[in-house]
């Protein structure tokens, strides 16, 4: 909920006070010109690094394997492109950072080690229902 509340009122305030100051230093049609830029540069990099890890994802599965680093990659893509093409300086450079593939392997590496941490204590759990579509609540996830 917490993160609801900042995603929703507290990046789009701080999103317009740098948008405001930029506009002040640069210009107001510079800073418009600087978000149409980097909302089409985001969909062409976008699009670019997502062809790049389907190639990757379709030869794990020829190969036999499941494309797990691929999937959390073609994730991180797919939310990096959203963010960039929302206007503001914050969300280009988290969107950017999700694009880049030497950054997005950095967070990969925090996001597989808050994954056993939390398969570790216990807290990672899977959804499971019968085979008469009730739902019977929750095991514990099978590594």
């Amino acid at each position: 909920m917490v993160y609801f509340i900042l995603l929703f009122t507290v990046l789009p305030a701080l999103e317009l006070v740098v948008l405001i100051k930029v506009g002040g230093v640069i210009g107001a049609w510079n800073t418009v010109l600087i978000i149409l830029l980097t909302g089409i540069l985001g969909a062409y990099l976008a699009r670019l690094q997502g062809f790049i890890v389907l190639r990757r994802i379709q030869e794990q599965l020829a190969r036999g394997c499941l494309p797990n680093a691929e999937l959390l990659d073609g994730l991180m893509i797919l939310i990096g492109g959203i963010v960039l093409l929302t206007p503001g300086f914050i969300t280009d450079v988290f969107g950017f950072v999700l694009l880049i593939p030497w950054t997005r392997r950095l967070i990969k590496g925090g996001i597989r080690h808050q994954f056993e941490s939390m398969i570790r204590d216990g807290r990672v759990v899977r959804w499971s229902s019968s085979d008469d579509g009730v739902s019977r609540g929750y095991d514990d996830i099978d590594i």
